[in-house]
């Protein structure tokens, strides 16, 4: 009798192999075309999603609630307020019971202990859907979206402008995987944390820079994030003073190469993190962008419950 194959989880982006990573991109695709011609993709029939969410969504439960339902499956939705999570059950006790009844669970929180506490007592794949030190479901759908317009991002050149938050994080790992150079521009204080960023310790992949212009310098894709995320509300004006120098303009653009890409993972703040005339503007994917969320996650999920297709 054949052993069952070992549970996968996706707690950050380094949790899979640029190999694994290509499949995917392939994947997506695939479920993208047969989506846009109306065709049937149910290969997750009778499988059943947990969504958790302890921190707010629009995205993230839509784009996993929908492609849930687009592979033939139904989701059960909790939040904190809802549910035991937010009062006395320890976490494990909550993954021992909910992972007898679904077939995975996607949760969306703030520490990534709390994230893999939770994957350690699970009997079924675990999503991380953001927490405050990853966010690699947004980063494979930014990936994705790149290789849509430019092709492969192996070799290119990624600038992150702003907070070094869970985005920087996790672009940082996915430079040192797949190959491209990631440029980070961040204000004094709000640097990238190495220790969360670094690829088995390497940090091999991306480099720092105090001036945003030099980072954006013949940058293939510029892409950012609000100045203040989620859970740290408190600390909105400090980070809006530090940070007004690195709002991503026209001026900025162009520094980059002329057919460069901007991203946003959204939600934006016009006039902040970025102008209306970037993010509207034709350089902007944001919409490509959160679109494919939906896509990356359905070639995710059915990757984790039945393997290569």
């Amino acid at each position: 009798m054949t052993a069952p194959a070992p549970i996968r989880h996706y707690l950050q982006f380094s949790d899979f192999t640029a190999d694994e990573y290509a499949y995917l991109l392939e994947r997506a695709a695939l479920i993208k075309r047969k989506f846009k011609a109306y065709e049937k993709h149910h290969t997750l029939t009778d499988r059943t999603l947990a969504l958790i969410f302890e921190k707010a969504s629009t995205r993230t439960r839509v784009s996993f609630e929908a492609g849930m339902y687009q592979l033939g499956g139904s989701v059960v939705h909790l939040t904190s307020g809802d549910s035991q999570l937010g009062r006395s059950e320890p976490v494990e006790d909550t993954a021992r019971v909910i992972s007898r009844m679904v077939d995975a669970v996607m949760i969306r929180t703030f520490e990534q202990e709390r994230l893999q506490r939770f994957a350690a007592h699970s009997r079924v794949p675990v999503i991380n859907g953001l927490t405050n030190e990853y966010h690699p479901c947004q980063i494979l759908a930014d990936i994705f979206t790149y290789t849509e317009h430019r092709g492969s991002i192996c070799g290119k050149t990624v600038a992150w402008i702003g907070d070094g938050n869970n985005m920087a994080n996790t672009w940082a790992q996915a430079a040192a995987l797949l190959g491209f150079e990631l440029r980070v521009s961040t204000p004094r204080g709000y640097e990238v944390d190495t220790a969360l960023a670094a690829l088995d310790g390497g940090g091999k992949g991306w480099q720092n820079f105090a001036d945003p212009r030099q980072a954006c310098a013949g940058a293939d894709l510029v892409t950012t994030d609000v100045w203040t995320s989620m859970g740290y509300e408190a600390e909105n004006e400090a980070r809006r003073k530090a940070v007004a120098n690195w709002r991503v303009d026209e001026s900025l653009m162009r520094m980059a190469k002329p057919d460069a890409l901007f991203m946003h993972c959204l939600p934006a703040h016009r006039g902040e993190e970025v102008t209306a005339e970037v993010i509207d503007g034709p350089q902007s994917v944001v919409w490509d962008e959160a679109e494919n969320r939906m896509h990356v996650q359905k070639a995710l999920l059915e990757y984790l419950l039945l393997g290569r297709q």
